[in-house]
């Protein structure tokens, strides 16, 4: 007997499809998420804080329930907190570097008088795990540390735009580092490390603290640190004030100061 092939949609018919469906779906996730409780946004030098503080908050406001989303405090990517902003995307909180979240309060995004300090960030360097570490003990060991790696990654967000824009200038290695190296934008520089596709890397502490198959080797020394604070606030005209309001509160609560400090921040207040 024979099939009639002309009435099955053959794989890659299917594919597409799928593919439809499922861009569809995510699309409507903000949504589903706005209308049944918060969403809140965060960068990744909180995203692990987040992570915790918001399982023990859902848990203790459990008609109330916070929904957590990820992008990068800033850079090109669509899923960059400025961009979902400007496309108006149903967001209530957004967390993210205290810089770029003043700049969204100053365009008008965010409710004015809702910026919350909630931890500070220092900037760390790390290696595919089991590889010989370098010193940055000094200034001079960290310049040694860049000119000897055969390939470097940095972020897109705002330590990658301190080691591209002012450090490798600072230490006088600009032109040789930058042959060597890129910046990566929105994927975690640990991911780029433990997958070997390069050999030297440096982001937030708390965002290299999570990634497997890396050795965190330390953190930049003082003459050469920034330190990043992350903050809180309410997106403009969220139907979700109140709530916004009670979630950034418990985020900022010194007894949560613990579980912001085991992600590798340091909490402005902890009990």
């Amino acid at each position: 007997m024979k099939q009639n092939l002309t009435s099955r949609p053959d794989h890659r018919t299917a594919a597409r499809i799928t593919g439809a469906m499922l861009t569809g779906v995510a699309l409507l996730l903000p949504s589903l998420a706005h209308a049944s409780g918060l969403l809140a946004v965060t960068s990744g030098g909180f995203a692990e804080a987040s992570k915790e503080l918001s399982s023990r908050y859902n848990k203790e406001n459990p008609s109330a329930p916070v929904t957590l989303s990820f992008g990068p405090s800033m850079g090109k990517t669509d899923n960059a907190i400025p961009a979902r902003l400007a496309r108006e995307e149903p967001i209530d909180v957004v967390i993210m570097v205290g810089g770029a979240l003043d700049k969204l309060m100053d365009s008008g995004k965010l409710e004015p008088g809702s910026k919350v300090v909630l931890a500070n960030s220092k900037i760390a360097c790390a290696v595919p795990a089991g590889k010989p570490r370098p010193d940055l003990r000094t200034v001079a060991s960290v310049r040694q540390a860049f000119l000897d790696a055969p390939s470097i990654a940095w972020s897109d967000s705002a330590s990658g735009e301190y080691i591209q824009g002012e450090l490798l200038s600072r230490l006088g290695i600009e032109t040789e580092v930058k042959r060597k190296g890129k910046q990566i934008p929105a994927t975690p520089v640990g991911e780029i490390l433990a997958k070997g596709e390069a050999s030297f890397g440096c982001q937030q502490h708390s965002e290299l603290q999570p990634v497997h198959g890396i050795d965190i080797v330390g953190e930049l020394p003082d003459e050469l640190q920034r330190v990043t604070p992350y903050a809180a606030a309410i997106v403009k005209g969220s139907k979700h004030s109140a709530e916004a309001t009670a979630f950034i509160q418990y985020l900022a609560a010194p007894s949560n100061g613990k579980f912001i400090k085991a992600s590798g921040l340091t909490p402005l207040a902890e009990k």
